[in-house]
């Protein structure tokens, strides 16, 4: 099975809100079964789902990068939200609407309810090392451990003539971060998105590294972004959009400076930043 994607939203932001969100209700909670509506997500949704988890218990909900890890014991389910996907807690009663492809049933009368409008998400089981599995194990560091800083990013960036952003949205660099977050922590930094990665110094990327650890922790304290259709575990918008340095701001006064920022396109996505401030 083929599992190359790529998915533009949620970024970790996002998914680590909904995590926090759903993980104290899920962790020491034994699954009772599961529901499932509609197989056919990015990758199929195991066809015995139901069966496979009954009498399992939830222990430590994790996240890596983009995806939802779920430990119970015997195997670890793996979840990603794709483009449009959202997790919540209802009572196991609650008719499904459209879209509500899968419900986890708990054993307090919960479940745990993934809709996804476009399908672009995904739930796996895995019996085996979850790290080695093909959407993780060529996974970069995560940003916000101290393994992740700017040295490691001066090392792995060494003779690479595509722009930083580019760069940093390569989950192999690092895990999780997308086109928001990439425009954001640059501008911060006050790099040029398009500047080639392996020409930024070692001090520089120090500052580019603490510059991510402060936008993604931000972004958390905010419960994320809401662009299209994220909202968290509890149907709420994020609030982070409101603090956007660049993002989607094209044309518009810079916040420090005035000037206008300016929108480019790299690797096919829209970046933007402010030419006067980002050298």
């Amino acid at each position: 099975m083929n599992f190359t994607a790529v998915f533009p939203l949620p970024e970790l932001p996002e998914v680590e809100v909904i995590r926090r969100g759903v993980a104290p209700h899920l962790q020491g909670r034994r699954l009772v079964g599961a529901t499932v509506r509609n197989q056919n997500l990015r990758w199929p949704v195991p066809h015995d789902l139901g069966r496979t988890l009954c009498g399992l218990e939830i222990g430590e909900v994790m996240r890596r990068g983009k995806y939802l890890l779920f430990d119970c014991g015997k195997g670890t389910l793996i979840l990603h939200l794709g483009m449009s996907g959202s997790l919540r807690l209802l009572p196991a009663d609650t008719p499904p609407q459209k879209h509500d492809h899968v419900d986890l049933v708990l054993d307090n009368g919960m479940i745990l309810r993934l809709k996804d409008p476009r399908r672009f998400g995904a739930i796996l089981w895995e019996t085996t090392d979850v790290t080695r599995h093909a959407l993780l194990a060529q996974l970069g560091p995560e940003p916000l451990t101290t393994a992740f800083n700017g040295n490691l990013l001066y090392k792995k960036t060494r003779g690479r003539s595509a722009g930083i952003k580019e760069v940093l949205m390569n989950s192999r660099i690092v895990a999780g971060i997308g086109n928001i977050y990439a425009s954001e922590a640059l501008f911060r930094a006050r790099i040029d998105p398009t500047t080639a990665a392996g020409r930024i110094g070692v001090r520089r990327y120090e500052k580019l590294a603490r510059a991510i650890k402060e936008t993604l922790n931000l972004a958390i304290e905010a419960g994320g972004s809401s662009l299209r259709d994220f909202v968290n575990s509890d149907g709420n918008p994020g609030r982070f959009q409101q603090q956007y340095w660049v993002y989607r701001r094209t044309g518009q006064p810079c916040r420090k400076c005035g000037a206008a920022i300016t929108q480019t396109r790299q690797g096919q996505r829209s970046s933007f930043y402010c030419s006067h401030c980002q050298k």
